[in-house]
């Protein structure tokens, strides 16, 4: 069955450089990109109303204007047993380490990497997760 990827990120370059990085990973997926984490929550929001499964994987900027990362996740847990079945991961330019703290104590995150991450970091973690 074919994987889904959410990509949050008010930066266009690091949008881009993920995204691509991703399809040249050889995995078969779709890759949803947003501009920021108001835009994630009303996908999600949309999927739910329609009936269509959260993505596998979310992989989620913390510094982003309006709501940052740790703000939408306050959100996007509270829609529900499908946000359980979610893969958060972090991606971070800038991360102190209370947020590297934070994410590695959240229940909703599953892991924390540094901007921008390289293909064969991609490809292990998207190959171990869709075990």
């Amino acid at each position: 069955m074919r994987k889904s990827i959410l990509i949050i990120d008010d930066d266009i370059v690091s949008q881009f450089a993920l995204r691509y990085t991703i399809e040249q990973s050889n995995i078969d997926c779709e890759v949803l990109v947003c501009d920021g984490a108001q835009e994630g929550l009303d996908i999600l929001s949309n999927f739910l109303k329609v009936g269509k499964d959260f993505p596998d994987f979310i992989f989620l900027d913390l510094d982003m204007p309006d709501l940052d990362g740790w703000a939408f996740l306050d959100r996007y847990h509270n829609t529900g047993d499908n946000a359980d079945r979610t893969k958060v991961f972090i991606l971070s330019t800038f991360a102190s380490s209370l947020d590297r703290n934070r994410a590695k104590h959240h229940s909703m995150v599953e892991g924390f990497y540094d901007k921008p991450i390289s293909r064969n970091s991609i490809i292990q973690l998207l190959k171990s997760k869709l075990d």
